[in-house]
Formats: C-alpha cells, sequence, structure tokens
C-alpha cells in the first residue's frame, strides 16, 4: 500500500513538475501585407521559462537573428538587411520580452516590448495551446521602428506568425 501511495505521490509531483516549460524549437514567419510579400526568420534563441498552472511565473523572452531574414529573393534580403531599413551590421538581432500574460480559456495573451532596429515598442502576441506547441500572430508596423518601406503608416503593416515547440 505504501509503495501504491509513494508512486501516486510521485506521478501527481512530476505531472505538476511537467507544467513548467521551455521553447524547444520556433519557427517564425511573417506577411509584409503591401506588398503581399512574405518571409522567414530565424536563428532564434529562447531564455523562456512557461508555467502553465502559474503565469506569472512565467517569461517569453527571446531573439531572431536579422542575417536570417529570408523572403525567397536575394536582392530583396540583401536590400532589407542593409542600411535602409533593418541595419544588420548595427542591429543584429530583433528581440522580445514579456511584461505580463494572461489567459482566457484556451487563449494566452503575452504583452512585452519588442526591441528593433534600436527602438523599443509595446507588442502583444495572442497565442493558442494544441498539444505541446503554441502559435502566436501579432501585428506591427514597421514604420514604427524606423523603417519605412512604404510612405504611409498603415502600408507599413506586418503580421507575424510564431511556431513553438515547447519541451
Amino acid at each position: 500500500m505504501k509503495n501504491i501511495l509513494l508512486i501516486a505521490w510521485l506521478a501527481t509531483t512530476l505531472s505538476l513538475t511537467a507544467q513548467n516549460k521551455a521553447i524547444k524549437s520556433a519557427e517564425v514567419t511573417f506577411e509584409f501585407v503591401a506588398k503581399g510579400v512574405d518571409g522567414t526568420i530565424a536563428g532564434f534563441t529562447s531564455a523562456s521559462t512557461i508555467d502553465f498552472d502559474n503565469l506569472q511565473n512565467s517569461v517569453f523572452k527571446g531573439a531572431v537573428a536579422v542575417e536570417t531574414l529570408d523572403t525567397d529573393n536575394g536582392l530583396r534580403n540583401w536590400s532589407l538587411k542593409g542600411r535602409k531599413y533593418f541595419n544588420e551590421d548595427s542591429y543584429p538581432k530583433i528581440s522580445f520580452e514579456s511584461t505580463t500574460i494572461t489567459q482566457k480559456d484556451d487563449t494566452y495573451k503575452v504583452q512585452g516590448t519588442l526591441t528593433l532596429k534600436g527602438t523599443k515598442k509595446p507588442l502583444t502576441i495572442t497565442f493558442t495551446k494544441n498539444g505541446n506547441t503554441l502559435v502566436g500572430k501579432a501585428s506591427l508596423y514597421t514604420s514604427d521602428f524606423g523603417i519605412n518601406i512604404k510612405k504611409k503608416r498603415e502600408d507599413n503593416l506586418v503580421k507575424i506568425t510564431f511556431r513553438f515547440v515547447l519541451s
């Protein structure tokens, strides 16, 4: 009987501990809406810890490498990484760190600060959880970060999708 109680206690403890997750792998894609240009950005590093039982103990913190920006057009990639747009030499990383995380049903709202080209702005990412995967959506205007691809702010809309596999 003691062995059964010990096994039950261990199983409960392990399942509670298993709620603390880290991001094992990531895929970040984007769409520059006005031009219909899709792409990816990689080189993801993360210092995230996600505690689904107590979101206040969680933090989403990570970065991607500008050098990995890929729109499937070499000349466009080179131009975007240059000084006029992302300025990869001076700003090699795009980073994000959460400030608050809330949950409503199966949706997680992660609010934080995005640092892009040396400019820090608030960004909200809305995630849904499917098994061991989080899929997030966010939008931003590149002109808010000094990246003026089009003249009007509304024409600089970028939609971003995050796909995180959790450990």
